[in-house]
């Protein structure tokens, strides 16, 4: 059987979900005994350097010629059309998002962005996407032919129901994602600014030193919100510490104004809280309507009307919460990710017992 090279740029453990995403592929591929190994890239993608192209086609070029490059997005979608040209055939592009529309692109850089991932996709023999929107986005946006497209949506790990904040303590709202410009934490300051009358607490989890510059100004919009004693930004912490905060929490908010596919509102499923998040790109569609409420990406106003409702209606929150836990047994598990990119990569794996 030939092998998978998956080929990632920058540092693999940082806690991301796209990372996340690629580092469960390879865990699940080395219990499943597939063939498989990480190719590290420079970390300057979706920016790199002439240095940074040329080691990346060293490392690439170094694999056996019958392995399949499996080269994650970040790295793929900023390729020169001269390199993806001469890869054409051998790559399976693996698109979490496209990178022109990571929030915070000046315009010019933007459109180069989207244009250069159009290009190196038409070289990719298929590409696999983590949901639906994000498929059709492709196909419409990128001309990429829909039966080159395959979704392996993210797995989710079994996890115990979430229990919640004591009686007597503030209703415990919880964030989850690395602050960068996309998750939309400022909106979610302002929303919160208007609701200080409320009994509240806001814990955000997630990486504080990708977009510094976006971590000072979130710092400084809490302070002048007057929030500092009621907003917790925790940074990035350890798996077990990231639990306990999902047990303790009464309702996850998600204010994103574009995701590719939302894993941790799969992760607010699993553990049965009720969901406040935005429609931006795959996030309408990833949380179930019955365990959330959604609102416009960038809408200050619409989130605290949502928050509002939310905070004041206990019964509403018990009643989403068990839609959630309800749909956390249909959530797709990792083994089953792994095996659809497999798939993708080695056709005919599963067919001889592979």
């Amino acid at each position: 059987m030939s092998a998978i090279a998956f080929a990632i740029p920058g540092d693999i453990d940082l806690p991301t979900g796209g990372y996340g995403y690629d580092r469960r592929l390879l865990a699940e591929w080395r219990a499943m005994g597939i063939p498989a190994q990480h190719v590290a890239l420079p970390g300057s993608f979706p920016f790199p350097t002439q240095d940074d192209l040329a080691t990346t086609g060293r490392a690439i070029l170094s694999q056996p010629y019958d392995d399949v490059l499996l080269i994650d997005g970040l790295a793929y979608g900023a390729f020169p059309e001269g390199i993806a040209a001469g890869l054409a055939g051998r790559v399976v592009a693996l698109v979490h998002h496209p990178l022109g529309l990571e929030t915070g692109h000046a315009p010019e850089t933007a459109k180069a962005l989207l244009a250069r991932e159009a290009a190196a996709l038409r070289y990719a023999r298929a590409v696999v996407t983590t949901s639906p929107a994000t498929k059709r986005l492709l196909a419409s946006d990128f001309g990429v032919p829909e039966a080159r497209i395959a979704i392996a949506l993210p797995g989710v790990d079994p996890a115990p129901r979430a229990t919640g904040s004591a009686e007597d303590q503030p209703l415990h709202l919880l964030a989850v994602g690395s602050v960068v410009p996309r998750k939309g934490y400022r909106v979610l300051v302002e929303a919160l600014s208007g609701l200080r009358g409320r009994d509240w607490r806001l814990t955000i989890v997630g990486a504080t030193d990708r977009a510094p510059e976006t971590t000072r100004d979130l710092i400084v919009a809490i302070a002048a919100a007057d929030l500092g004693g009621r907003i917790d930004l925790l940074g990035a912490i350890p798996d077990a510490a990231l639990a306990e905060a999902y047990a303790r929490a009464d309702l996850f908010v998600m204010p994103s104004l574009f995701e590719g596919y939302g894993m941790v509102l799969t992760e607010a499923l699993a553990r049965g809280l009720p969901i406040l998040c935005t429609t931006g790109g795959a996030a309408a569609e990833t949380a179930p309507d019955d365990a959330a409420l959604k609102v416009a990406p960038g809408d200050a106003t619409a989130l605290a009307k949502a928050l509002a409702s939310l905070i004041d209606a206990p019964a509403r929150r018990r009643a989403m919460a068990d839609a959630a836990w309800a749909a956390a047994d249909a959530l797709p598990r990792w083994r089953d990710t792994a095996a659809i990119v497999a798939g993708v990569c080695l056709p005919g794996f599963g067919q001889k017992g592979d």
